[in-house]
């Protein structure tokens, strides 16, 4: 079958917010028909995997409100437009856990495809020092965990990690951990 792109007509912007953006677009579909798309921008995300020199693994677990219950999940945080993801993922590293270290970038994925056009930057973080930086959020709290790479896949075995994107980048940094 010989897929075809869909053509983009418009877009309007419904609301607003800091984080993101609810938008309205127009396109026609490949049978030329016009059609409405809904769907939610951001400018994306960074998530940080960050290795101890000892192999432990820096997690943080914090209370997510739509949820109502506490997340176990990998230190991220979000992208506004215009913003590089190498600089966020930093931030959110020192911010998170108050370490600073050497990234490299692992990959990326769209986390809600279909609702989002959301773009998740994965890195590692090795060479990993205390941070004099202070710049934590105000609305963040933290407790920290250091699992090692099974408790990790015990955790998700036994669904303490429920978070999707710490599943998705779990996936993309334990293939890339395995090959080392």
């Amino acid at each position: 079958m010989d897929l075809k792109e869909w053509k983009h007509k418009s877009t309007a912007i419904k609301f607003t917010n800091p984080w993101w953006e609810y938008r309205l677009d127009e396109c026609f579909i490949p049978n030329g028909k016009e059609y409405n798309y809904h769907y939610v921008h951001t400018g994306g995300s960074a998530m940080i995997i960050p290795v101890m020199d000892d192999g432990r693994i820096i997690m943080v677990k914090q209370y997510r409100y739509l949820n109502r219950r506490f997340s176990i999940e990998f230190p991220a945080g979000g992208i506004k437009d215009g913003q590089n993801p190498d600089t966020i993922a930093r931030k959110e590293l020192i911010e998170e856990t108050g370490y600073d270290g050497t990234l490299e970038k692992i990959g990326y994925f769209n986390p809600y495809n279909g609702v989002a056009d959301e773009i998740c930057h994965v890195y590692i973080a090795r060479n990993l020092f205390k941070s004099d930086a202070e710049t934590q959020d105000e609305q963040e709290e933290f407790d920290y965990l250091y699992p090692d790479f099974n408790e990790i896949q015990t955790m998700i075995s036994e669904n303490k990690i429920y978070d999707g994107m710490s599943l998705a980048s779990w996936t993309i940094v334990s293939g890339y951990l395995l090959k080392k």
